[in-house]
């Protein structure tokens, strides 16, 4: 296969990252012609690679930092939403915001995230979670729980209020779920599927969304029980045992972006009554 081939289905996703970066479509796209060309002249950088796409955004970075300026924004092109969202990523100290975006908004793993930035691991998880402290300061907001296994919950809490969040409530079932996102209306919600009275996580969820819409992550050890197509569907899925860095990644995401969940109403039947 040859890199054009290799690399076509990941420049897409570069022209979303460079633009989020850049802070403009024009600005963004020259990065990513910059780095094709770049490419050309010297396709060594691929030689070799396990990972294409880690390579790409590598290169791009490197394309990217070799610039004189690269503070030019001209959102005039952004919704109003892509402009909040973008005046937050600005208030984020430039490494942290590189690490943030390729493990929030590309996926990368932290392993990648430290591939493409060219540090280590360490280095990498530390950046992550810089960024995501960063994001917790302009949007610190309280957090429920809905959590049966009392060592879980904890370790789910400790690493909220490590953010800057607040824990609000630590429900073990779907009644305590309820009740408490009813009287406190948090800004976030970390939920397993199977609770302590035998029921559902996914059904209290639903039922929540039912009132409001709020971010929700689930947490659960039985990621196939959402491949049935019954609500809600879930917006953010952490299978455990969880990695602290990816769900850390994953928090701030949900509340950087804003990405509330919704319930999914059922289809009306269409046959007459």
């Amino acid at each position: 296969m040859s890199i054009s081939q290799a690399i076509s289905s990941h420049i897409p996703y570069l022209r979303r990252f460079s633009r989020a970066l850049t802070g403009s479509q024009a600005g963004g796209d020259a990065y990513v012609l910059a780095t094709l060309e770049a490419i050309v002249a010297d396709p060594s950088e691929f030689e070799g690679a396990d990972d294409v796409r880690t390579a790409l955004y590598r290169l791009f970075l490197k394309v990217w930092r070799s610039a004189p300026v690269n503070d030019h924004v001209d959102d005039l092109d952004f919704s109003a939403d892509e402009r909040g969202a973008h005046r937050n990523l600005e208030a984020i100290t430039l490494r942290p915001r590189i690490a943030f975006l390729l493990s929030s908004l590309e996926g990368f793993s932290t392993a990648e995230t430290a591939q493409a930035l060219g540090c280590t691991v360490e280095e990498a998880g530390a950046l992550i979670d810089a960024a995501g402290k960063e994001i917790a300061n302009q949007i610190r907001t309280d957090v429920v729980i809905i959590e049966d296994e009392p060592f879980i919950a904890l370790d789910l809490q400790t690493l909220v209020e490590e953010q800057g969040h607040r824990v609000i409530a630590v429900a073990r079932t779907h009644r305590e779920a309820v009740e408490a996102v009813a009287r406190e209306r948090p800004g976030l919600i970390l939920a397993d599927i199977q609770l302590a009275d035998g029921s559902s996580g996914l059904e209290a969820v639903n039922e929540i969304l039912g009132s409001f819409s709020v971010p929700v992550i689930f947490i659960t050890a039985y990621p196939e029980r959402f491949l049935t197509g019954a609500p809600p569907e879930p917006a953010f899925l952490i299978t455990k045992p969880f990695g602290v860095d990816s769900l850390k990644a994953v928090i701030s995401q949900a509340l950087f972006f804003d990405r509330k969940s919704h319930r999914k109403e059922e289809p009306k039947s269409s046959v007459p009554a």
